[in-house]
Order: structure tokens, then C-alpha cells, then sequence
């Protein structure tokens, strides 16, 4: 019996949700709140898996991505945080338009910043991926406590910053900019990866490194390269929960997304197309989590635990097969 595709089980799911809200006779606005709840759930999720892709592509499994997420994070609440300080003490219903881009500069560098270690570690000292990259989301789950505990005298969350990304009113709902920037990057991603000499080389480089190395394309620095550009989404994903979703950075905020991230990458055959459609289900899946978190139709913690179930089922093979790129985790011996 030949096996549904992804997208056909994904759209099936979809599908049979939407006929239990017609069923219902749900009202027309809390479709539309699930729909850019939706949006929102996605955005982080498909940010860090485009950059997860680019890593993975070019053969480096990322798996210190959801510690990169929460560098981010925290790097952006903090620095809008001290940057307002001054501004509100003098008046405390000042506004300043940078502050909140300032703090994005800063999620973005911090997770480049963890990703460049992350790469001089297992690509320069071939260190154990998988274990490199469960170290630093341990440090990720114990630093920025730590940190917080220094300058706010608490370890669960940061101050809430009054100068947080603005947001853009669509159909009665408020949406970051970096929802739509998330979108945008797909198309680009795509032409990245399949239009441009850079993204064949990269392809090559996670296939056959010592053909792609015969030909004279540089293997390390196209690792290096794309290991840092997975870390630099990360962390944009990272301020986007931060000060674009919440106003605060909080403990271990970003809630296993990394991984999710991760199984939709898998999911979506390390494409960018496929990639928009895995985050897609997912966010789609976390939003109904939340309209349905009153337990009306179903217990909560059944809810609740959807994204999850669906992330153990793709990384078990259950959902399609994927076939990763050939020489992905394995050090690079010239």
C-alpha cells in the first residue's frame, strides 16, 4: 500500500479539525484568530528551521538550536531593557522606535555568537555534534538564569520592556513584522539554495565534501558559513519571542522549539518549500492548543500535547520517510 505524503496526512489532519469547528458552528472570528495565531506560532518555528536547513545541508546536525533560541532571547529583552532604563526613569511614557530593532541586532549577533562556537568545535575540532550541541542548550537552560538573578534578583524571568516590536494591524489582528519577514525569507531561502553557485556548492558540501573539495569549493568555510547563518536565525527567532510575542524574557521560554523546529525540518525533506509546510502544521497544531486550552472539546493537557506528539511521531518515522543529506554529522577529514 503506497504511503500518503507528508503534506496529504498534514492537510488531511487540517481538514478533519476544521470539520469538528464547522460541526460546532464555531464562529467566524475565532477561525480567524486561529488563523494568525497560527502565523505567530509558525513564525519562530520557521525561522529557526530555514537556518536549521542550511546547517544541516551543507552536513552539520544542528542540534544546539533551541540553546540558541534562548541566547537570543534573552539578549534582546536585556538589551532593550537597559537601553529604555534611562529614558523611562526620566519619563516613563517615552518611546523610542530603535530600542526594540536595537534588541533584535542583539538576539540575532548573540545567536551567531553561540553558533560560531558551536562550529570551531565540531567542525575545526571535530568534536561529537550531538553531544556539543546538547552542551550548549544545557548551558542555555542554566546561564541566562544566572544572568537574571545578577541584574533583576530573580532566575525565572527579565523586567518587561515597555519598547517591544511594533506590531501591524491586519483584519482586526496585530501582527510583529517579523511574521511577515519569517514568510519573505522562504521564497529567498529557495532561491538561495537551488539559483545561486553558493547554494549548489552548499548542497555539494553535504552530499560529497571530498568531491566538492576536489573542485576547489572551500568545505570549512561553507560549514562555517552556514552553521553561523543557522545561528543567526535562531537568535532572530529568539527576539521575536522575546519582544516581538511576549515583553519579557522568561526561563527556558522557548518550549522545546528547537526541537520541533528540528522534526519540521525533517519533515519538510530539508526544502524550503517543505519546510514553510512542516511549520506550518506545527504552528498550526500549537495555535489549537490554545484555543482549545479550556478543555471544552477535549482535556487541555491532551491539547496541549499535540505539537509534541506530532514532533515524536515525525522523528520516529512514522509520518513518511526523509532521506537527510549524505554526509550530514560526519566531520569533514581533509
Amino acid at each position: 500500500m503506497k504511503r500518503l505524503s507528508p503534506f496529504m496526512i498534514g492537510f488531511l489532519v487540517v481538514a478533519a479539525v476544521a470539520v469538528v469547528f464547522v460541526g460546532m458552528r464555531v464562529e467566524s472570528a475565532i477561525l480567524i484568530a486561529l488563523f494568525f495565531s497560527t502565523l505567530r506560532q509558525t513564525t519562530p518555528l520557521l525561522f529557526t528551521a530555514l537556518g536549521g536547513m542550511f546547517s544541516e545541508r551543507s552536513g552539520v546536525t544542528n542540534i544546539a538550536l533551541e540553546g540558541m533560541i534562548l541566547f537570543g532571547a534573552a539578549a534582546a529583552a536585556i538589551t532593550v531593557e537597559r537601553l529604555e532604563a534611562p529614558m523611562l526613569a526620566a519619563d516613563p511614557l517615552s518611546r523610542a522606535a530603535w530600542i526594540p530593532w536595537a534588541g533584535v541586532v542583539a538576539g540575532v549577533l548573540m545567536g551567531g555568537l553561540v553558533a560560531t562556537v558551536y562550529a570551531i568545535a565540531v567542525i575545526r575540532y571535530k568534536a561529537e555534534q550531538i553531544v556539543t550541541g546538547t552542551a550548549i542548550n544545557l548551558l542555555a537552560a542554566g546561564a541566562p538564569p544566572v544572568l537574571m538573578q545578577a541584574l533583576y534578583n530573580t532566575t525565572t524571568n527579565s523586567k518587561e520592556v515597555e519598547n517591544r516590536l511594533p506590531v501591524i494591524g491586519v483584519a482586526g489582528e496585530s501582527l510583529s513584522p517579523l511574521v511577515f519577514l519569517a514568510f519573505l525569507l522562504v521564497p529567498l531561502c529557495w532561491w538561495v539554495m537551488f539559483k545561486t553557485p553558493w547554494g549548489l556548492r552548499l548542497r555539494a558540501v553535504g552530499e560529497q565534501p571530498e568531491a566538492a573539495d576536489t573542485m576547489g569549493v572551500n568545505v570549512y568555510r561553507l560549514r562555517y558559513t552556514a552553521v553561523i547563518l543557522s545561528g543567526l536565525l535562531a537568535g532572530l527567532a529568539g527576539a521575536y519571542l522575546s519582544i516581538g510575542f511576549l515583553n519579557q524574557f522568561v526561563k527556558n521560554m522557548s518550549a522545546g522549539q528547537g526541537f520541533i523546529a528540528l522534526a519540521a525540518l525533517i519533515f519538510g525533506k530539508w526544502h524550503p518549500l517543505g519546510v514553510l509546510g512542516a511549520t506550518l502544521l506545527f504552528g498550526f497544531f500549537r495555535a489549537l492548543a490554545i484555543q482549545l486550552g479550556g478543555g471544552e472539546v477535549m482535556p487541555s493537557v491532551v491539547v496541549e500535547a499535540l505539537p509534541y506528539v506530532l514532533t515524536i511521531l515525525v522523528l520516529a518515522g512514522f509520518i513518511g520517510r526523509s532521506r537527510p543529506p549524505a554526509a550530514i554529522g560526519k566531520p569533514y577529514e581533509k
